[in-house]
């Protein structure tokens, strides 16, 4: 499906990872194209899925998130009715924002926010009673050292 992108589809979605709020008009004059066939372009990256969505990147600690933490989850089985279990559980929880099935020794990572400690040792503790859980180990963070939320394009050479 990635040699059906052309140069221009690639400018594109550089453009608009960096940018979503740009108007199409902006985008076409950035890629140098005119402005209908830019829209048709982005929406056929839409519905071929390389553009998932648009959203604003919000700060947790500016809206009181003033923890964030890792939970690491070792689960007791590793059938599949078991992990989708799990998972469903996790889609369910608020202040997970990410959880990532891993290979090896911990089944899943479960990036969290919470407003304080409480509540993340509140929602630690419902975690380690879910189904199927057989230990979960939590890392608070300290700091961010780098968030970059994009796909590296440059490494594309883009």
């Amino acid at each position: 499906m990635l040699a059906r992108l052309d140069a221009i589809d690639l400018k594109i979605l550089t453009e608009l990872q960096a940018d979503g709020r740009m108007t199409n008009v902006e985008l076409a004059r950035r890629v140098g194209i005119s402005a209908p066939p830019c829209l048709r372009r982005v929406r056929a990256l839409e519905e071929a899925g390389y553009l998932r969505g648009y959203r604003a990147l919000l700060d947790e600690k500016r809206l009181g998130f003033e923890v964030v933490a890792f939970a690491m989850v070792h689960l007791s089985s590793q059938a599949d009715a078991d992990l989708t279990a799990f998972e469903a559980f996790v889609r369910d929880q608020p202040l997970v924002r990410e959880c990532w099935m891993l290979s090896g020794e911990i089944d899943f990572i479960l990036k969290c926010v919470a407003p304080d400690l409480k509540t993340f040792q509140a929602f630690v503790s419902e975690l380690t009673g879910a189904p199927h859980v057989r230990n979960v180990k939590t890392s608070l963070t300290l700091r961010n050292a780098k968030d970059a939320a994009m796909v590296p394009m440059e490494v594309r050479g883009v």
